[in-house]
């Protein structure tokens, strides 16, 4: 119970976003076979995915906020030392959780709506607030998240923790992304080219 707990803790965000992106990629995948092959267009299809990518960009702000890889600039924080850089970050944190906390209620009166109009989705007749469901879930979540990571700076600052919490940024996120390609192709041309050269000789 533990594991799985620690497992939803540090992974919530990707196992959903993963499975969405999964059932993006099949529904897509379903729709083009059904029209280009079979002559029919499903209806349905664009719509649902519309919804899921609606989810995973809400899940996307949480995610970023846990990672700490949204778009900052830092280069003034970096002049700081350690104890320095730790109240910039437990300050930021702070207005971040202010925003949050101030969006929640919002997002719940509109989602309240939603669901007292009794709107349903043209294609599938799906109920609309489990759309409009999402900013409330993912602005809950994203506090949640600033909240962690508050404690976490807090601690260091303290010196109850010595080691960092973990931050990323886009560029390092792009470059594990990246597959860099093999240089073992670009030395057996080398060595085929030389060797050319040598009969030709």
């Amino acid at each position: 119970m533990k594991k799985f707990i620690h497992v939803i803790d540090e992974s919530l965000e990707e196992i959903l976003m993963v499975l969405m992106l999964a059932a993006m990629t099949l529904i897509m995948g379903c729709q083009v076979f059904s029209r280009y092959i079979l002559g029919v267009s499903l209806s349905w299809s664009e719509e649902i995915t519309r919804y899921l990518f609606i989810w995973s960009a809400f899940l996307s702000v949480s995610l970023c906020t846990r990672k700490c890889i949204s778009i900052k600039v830092d280069q003034f924080i970096k002049m700081f030392p350690k104890r320095g850089k730790t109240i910039f970050k437990i300050t930021n944190l702070t207005v971040e959780f202010v925003f949050f906390i101030y969006l929640i209620p919002f997002s719940f009166l509109y989602l309240k709506a939603t669901i007292e109009s009794g709107q349903v989705s043209p294609a599938c007749g799906l109920p609309m607030y489990y759309v409009q469901s999402a900013p409330f879930f993912c602005f809950i979540l994203t506090a949640f998240r600033i909240v962690q990571r508050w404690f976490g700076e807090w601690r260091i600052l303290l010196g109850k923790e010595k080691k960092p919490l973990e931050e990323g940024n886009i560029a390092s996120v792009i470059e594990e992304a990246v597959i860099e390609a093999p240089e073992q192709p670009d030395h057996v041309n080398t060595d085929d080219s030389h060797s050319a050269v040598g009969k030709e000789k």
